[in-house]
């Protein structure tokens, strides 16, 4: 079984336990979402033949602009359906870290990854509030049909925040569906994300991925954790 993986953005191996260090904010001092979670049914969206047969990953990534060498975070990577196509589109002088909260299912991945000898990824056990990204990091943070399933979605973009390099950005793919249904209406995603701090660069429909695609980048400020005001759902 394969636990960990000597990956230059890590600093080497990184073995699949929690993170430790000392949080700059603990959860009580953010708001909590004015909307209901959609709770963690599978880490699965879709088997990837279907998935592939809509070419969704190659959609996303062409319009994340994924290049050769970047560095890429796969939030909620689950099985690795992103992850190990992302690992190829960066290439060997690119870096993937796959991050999930499920050890389980990081455990499959890293069976996988070893499987297939992808060399350039790396595996990274995440908290529910808190994504556990190391500071400067990345080029782009994928958050795919996974974001409406976050439990404290302000402590966690409020700390995602320092992991964005100077010209990062996030990217989400999520359907609009009602709030608490496995999706989340794409203006309630803006206020989130906006009250956070971050800005909005780009949104698209896009039905043939199953929803819409959002491109997000830090603001001027990163707004103080006692001074977020949650956004109201309805």
């Amino acid at each position: 079984m394969l636990l960990c993986l000597a990956v230059p953005l890590l600093g080497g191996c990184d073995p699949i336990i929690p993170v430790t260090a000392e949080l700059p904010e603990d959860a009580e001092a953010f708001p909590k979402p004015d909307r209901p979670v959609a709770k963690v049914v599978s880490n699965q969206f879709a088997t990837e033949d279907t998935r592939d047969e809509r070419n969704e990953a190659q959609v996303v990534m062409d319009l994340a602009d994924i290049r050769t060498g970047m560095t890429v975070a796969d939030i909620g990577a689950g099985e690795g359906y992103y992850t190990v196509r992302l690992a190829e589109r960066v290439g060997s002088d690119g870096r993937v870290l796959a991050q999930d909260i499920s050890r389980e299912a990081l455990e499959r991945l890293g069976r996988r990854v070893e499987r297939e000898r992808l060399e350039n990824i790396s595996i990274k056990l995440g908290e529910p509030a808190d994504p556990q990204l190391p500071p400067d990091s990345f080029d782009r943070i994928f958050m795919v049909h996974m974001y409406h399933e976050v439990t404290d979605p302000y402590a966690f973009l409020w700390r995602m925040w320092p992991a964005l390099n100077a010209e990062g950005q996030i990217i989400v793919v999520e359907s609009e569906s009602p709030v608490g249904q496995h999706g989340l209406p794409h203006r309630l995603l803006f206020c989130e994300f906006e009250a956070v701090g971050y800005v909005l660069v780009e949104y698209i429909e896009r039905p043939d991925i199953k929803g819409y695609f959002a491109r997000f980048q830090r603001g001027a400020k990163r707004t103080e954790p006692h001074a977020i005001k949650p956004c109201n759902a309805s």
